[in-house]
């Protein structure tokens, strides 16, 4: 009687472990794949509810998606620092006032200070304004820095207060002005129809991060053999090769399909002296997303091949311990939110330059939705444990719901309803997960 039991017991357990061998021959994240399910979920039933109710389904276009792209970035760039302010168990309130006081400072530099001595549309304007904003942003941060880890203040404290000071002083910088508009190749910087880079580059930027794909699978591979660590099956790498080639490509197909305006074309037909009536002039990647990718690899890099990223997930994972074992947990904790301020600059770079302006009121609520992005994507407000692609998918998935509701007609009280509901979620999902991991 005991051998059919046997069989029938291992009958039962046979497609979950045929599952559980996929993901540890891929080395998939369960979340990761959770995350792009809820997406999935998310814009197809954006979509269906258009359909059904709106006259028409508008969310999954190539307009729409596009534009959601462009919308993601400065979130998405914010994003990848917050992650490391939450591993180490820190938080950070400001960054959306941060985002107000150097949108502010960049637009007064190039409509008011450098015209007077540079001249209107000198070419080094919008290059000064940026440096200037990243600086800017790095100073706050390592300002915050200093008061969390050398003056012994809790990081909710400072930042709380930053949220109000950086508000009150972006109001102040220009008595409640509104500055525009930004220098015209700044404004590029912010997407756009002149802010992306059209069919042919994107096909070029595609096929190379193919080929970044290819050699990091490679790269690691050898790594594994030179350290004697298990490798993955030749399938899975083949594997992970496609889809993330497929996504890429798909990708790029998504960008191109999207047109100039008509009134885009009529205008560059004019200046160029071409018929340009009927053409199809593909959109292509936004600068924006480009900066996003750029800051997504680099931050990786920084958390997976560095010293510095060990540290982080080694003072998030005990910071005691970690001091003991050598690390300057309050040096580490400085430079932390000064690259966090960075990250922060150059969102208000996007942000700006995406309005055209700067205004008192700019970045909003995005302290709010940054760090709601960093604990959907995987990010645990108990330290530890984040990565940098799960921020930037939890961005995607924040941004896609706001965007659907906005296209569905749901007003602005309902879309904070909705996003307090996600994170509380969120959080919840990242306990459950942690007390099953033990």
């Amino acid at each position: 009687m005991s051998e059919p039991v046997k069989k029938h017991g291992a009958e039962e357990i046979d497609n979950p472990s045929v599952f559980s061998r996929f993901l540890q021959a891929t080395e998939l994240d369960v979340r990761l794949i959770g995350m792009l399910g809820a997406l999935i979920i998310i814009w197809v039933g954006f979509h269906l509810y258009g359909e059904a109710f709106n006259d028409g389904g508008r969310f999954l276009t190539p307009r729409n998606l596009w534009n959601l792209s462009v919308q993601t970035a400065s979130i998405g760039v914010m994003a990848t620092g917050m992650v490391l302010v939450i591993i180490t168990r820190n938080i950070d309130l400001s960054v959306g006032s941060m985002i107000g006081v150097i949108g502010m400072a960049m637009g007064l530099l190039q409509v008011e200070i450098l015209p007077q001595y540079l001249g209107l549309g000198h070419w080094s304007i919008w290059i000064i304004a940026v440096f200037s904003g990243l600086i800017l942003g790095a100073a706050i941060g390592a300002f915050h820095g200093w008061l969390i880890a050398y003056r012994d203040i809790p990081a909710f404290i400072v930042t709380l207060g930053g949220l109000m000071f950086w508000r009150g002083m972006a109001f102040q910088a220009a008595d409640g002005r509104t500055i525009s508009p930004v220098d015209p190749t700044f404004a590029l910087l912010g997407g756009g129809p002149y802010g992306s880079i059209g069919a042919t580059a994107s096909w070029i930027v595609g096929l190379l991060a193919c080929v970044g794909v290819i050699y990091m699978l490679y790269s690691a591979r050898q790594s594994r053999k030179r350290h004697q660590f298990k490798l993955r099956p030749m399938w899975a790498e083949g594997f992970l090769a496609t889809v993330g080639c497929i996504a890429i490509v798909a990708s790029v197909m998504l960008v191109n399909a999207y047109p100039l305006p008509k009134g885009i074309l009529r205008k560059i037909g004019r200046e160029t002296g071409q018929n340009l009536e009927g053409a199809f002039i593909s959109h292509g990647f936004a600068i924006p997303v480009l900066i996003l990718v750029a800051v997504g690899i680099c931050m990786t890099f920084l958390m997976i091949r560095t010293r510095f990223g060990r540290y982080v997930y080694a003072i998030g994972g005990n910071p005691e311990a970690a001091a003991l074992a050598g690390i300057n947990t309050k040096w580490m904790t400085l430079k932390i939110f000064a690259l966090m301020g960075m990250l922060t600059g150059i969102a208000a770079v996007i942000a700006s330059a995406r309005l055209n302006s700067a205004t008192n009121a700019l970045g909003t609520l995005d302290e709010l939705y940054v760090i709601a992005a960093a604990v959907i994507g995987g990010t645990s407000l108990a330290g530890g444990m984040g990565t940098i692609y799960g921020a930037i998918l939890g961005a995607l998935v924040m941004q896609s719901l706001l965007s659907g509701m906005v296209l569905i007609g749901f007003d602005s009280s309902i879309q904070r309803m909705v996003v307090g509901s996600v994170l509380v979620v969120a959080v919840w999902v990242d306990t459950v997960y942690r007390k099953r991991a033990k």
